[in-house]
């Protein structure tokens, strides 16, 4: 919401793309690998992997389309991207009694616990404990990204490294820490199912609701923030959701399976390492489009 109030909406774009590659292939795939190297064969609820892989190409077809029109007739696609964004709202609505309401029990953990691992584990905190931690973790987070969104551009300038390359890569390794290695934790006690909704969840939530919800707010505000991403994060996108779409589709996984994820993330984090935009380009959609014209 800072980077949208600046209109800085290429970092708005890195930062949430990044966020869900983080999710799909770097924690996901450290947790596969973790917990492959623990037990020789794990066993997942594959059916929670299937409902999130399909929102996730549903998303990934909302952001198709703009690049597609863009390229086609040469406008752009704002209001696609505003309309897109009301369904993918909606549909992140259903997913949420879905998963809450009508099939909660397509996602309980089917995970067996590792051998001498005992029995149920005791709370550490209370809810109203916890509850006040991620308040107040809230209010920290938001303080630090107001100097983030401030420095990203500076700093891509004095390290002489791309912006999409800060934004995608090195934002979400930093943000995602604490879910990384809170999925890894799991992974090695054999919860699979726990670290697949850790990652698979947050790439979904913001797939799905935070992509939307920053369209529709840059609406409100008068800024032309879209769907429309260049078509190197696009691809990237797509082949990460397929890929680990194909990992997941048997409800079982070994080091192996987390290993591909991770080459793959390895292999888009070299590709926006290279990728350079001119910084006077760095600026908003709207601005590159009034520049063009």
């Amino acid at each position: 919401m800072f980077a949208l109030h600046q209109e800085k909406i290429l970092v708005l774009k890195y930062s949430l793309l990044g966020s869900i590659l983080s999710n799909l292939l770097l924690v996901l795939g450290t947790s596969l690998l973790c917990g492959g190297l623990v037990v020789k064969e794990q066993r997942f609820n594959h059916k929670q992997a299937d409902v999130n892989a399909l929102l996730l190409l549903v998303g990934l077809l909302c952001h198709v389309l703009p690049l597609a029109s863009r390229i086609g007739s040469g406008a752009a696609a704002v209001d696609l991207s505003r309309a897109c964004s009301i369904m993918m709202l909606l549909t992140y609505a259903a997913y949420l009694y879905f998963q809450l309401k009508s099939h909660g029990q397509l996602f309980s953990s089917q995970s067996p616990q590792v051998e001498g691992g005992g029995g149920e584990e005791e709370a550490v905190i209370g809810f109203w404990s916890a509850l006040g931690w991620l308040v107040g973790m809230t209010a920290v987070i938001a303080l630090l990204s107001e100097y983030v969104v401030g420095t990203i551009e500076a700093a891509s300038d004095s390290w002489g490294v791309s912006m999409s390359f800060i934004g995608v890569i090195l934002l979400p390794i930093v943000g995602n820490a604490a879910e990384h290695a809170g999925a890894i934790i799991f992974a090695f006690k054999n919860k699979l199912d726990i670290s697949l909704g850790v990652a698979l969840g947050s790439a979904t939530q913001i797939s799905m609701f935070v992509v939307p919800l920053c369209v529709l707010a840059g609406w409100i505000m008068g800024i032309p923030m879209d769907l429309d991403l260049n078509l190197l994060e696009t691809a990237s996108l797509a082949f990460s959701i397929i890929v680990t779409a194909l990992t997941l589709q048997d409800g079982q996984s070994h080091y192996l399976k987390g290993l591909v994820l991770l080459i793959c993330y390895l292999a888009i984090s070299a590709g926006f390492f290279v990728h350079k935009i001119p910084t006077s380009d760095q600026g908003s959609t709207g601005d590159l489009e009034l520049k063009q014209s």
